[in-house]
């Protein structure tokens, strides 16, 4: 899936939610998933005094998080996976943290090389 974060300051409401789209479209990334549904391994990030913890889940779990972590995990089409968040719980250090974590997994091939695998056994 694809997802992207930004923000946006006006006067008025609908032009900073435009500005805000806009910002988000210019740093769109493209999230690699395993079978469609959930993230390739283990990834904790830390963005400002935010903490998140993203683990790969079991076909059918579902999305557990909350808040705007669970909101980016949507958005990128993930479907089951666990996470955790710890620290301050401002919202946009959440999502920021969340989104640099989607952007710091390694797909599932290049796992399997790492760990000198087939990525039928590791899946």
């Amino acid at each position: 899936g694809l997802v992207g974060l930004g923000t946006g300051k006006a006067h008025e409401m609908p032009d900073a939610v435009k500005k805000a789209t806009q910002a988000a479209s210019k740093n769109l990334i493209k999230v690699d998933l395993v079978d469609n549904r959930t993230i390739s391994h283990d990834i904790i990030v830390k963005e400002g005094a935010c903490k998140v913890m993203l683990k790969p889940a079991k076909e059918g779990t579902g999305v557990k998080a909350g808040g705007p972590v669970r909101d980016v995990l949507e958005l990128a089409g993930v479907k089951d996976v666990l996470s955790k968040s710890q620290g301050s719980s401002t919202k946009i250090n959440a999502a920021r943290a969340t989104l640099n974590a989607l952007k710091g997994q390694k797909s599932l091939a290049h796992v399997a090389y790492l760990r000198d695998k087939n990525v039928e056994e590791i899946r």
